[in-house]
């Protein structure tokens, strides 16, 4: 059975975005991974269009609909699965509600839930992300370094 790798935002970001400083070091985990597929959902795609559309945004900004059209072009990779939201927050962070201490974990936390019950892996730069999960989700996590 094939791995589900769900990307987290940063991940994401670093990959589409040439010039962003980890873009080689999420390339070459893309293209060294072949054990499964990856995944976006709503929460990082709307993430990367409201990080991308930013007028802040180092690389300069892209319009909406230039940036509805990279993540479209990303999401027609043949090895794209799309996840979608239906459990709730509580349902999917249970499992380790404990170790979220505030409120910039909500949606790390979140990703990190869906990977699991998807039986899938959160890929991301965030090492924080591996305290959250603890010791009985660490497999569930994978920090590109």
């Amino acid at each position: 059975m094939s791995r589900n790798n769900l990307l987290d935002l940063n991940v994401l970001v670093a990959l589409v975005e040439s010039d962003h400083v980890h873009h080689q070091k999420a390339q070459g985990w893309f293209d060294s991974t072949r054990k499964g597929v990856f995944s976006l959902c709503p929460l990082t795609e709307a993430g990367f269009l409201r990080v991308t559309a930013n007028p802040a945004f180092r690389s300069g900004p892209h319009t909406m609909p230039h940036a509805i059209a990279i993540l479209q072009a990303f999401k027609g990779h043949r090895d794209h699965l799309y996840l979608s939201i239906e459990k709730s927050w509580v349902e999917v962070t249970a499992g380790f509600a404990r170790r979220i201490v505030g409120h910039q974990q909500v949606t790390d936390a979140y990703l990190l839930g869906l990977a699991i019950s998807e039986g899938g892996v959160l890929v991301t730069f965030d090492k924080g992300i591996l305290h959250l999960a603890g010791p009985e989700f660490r497999r569930n996590v994978f920090v590109i370094e």
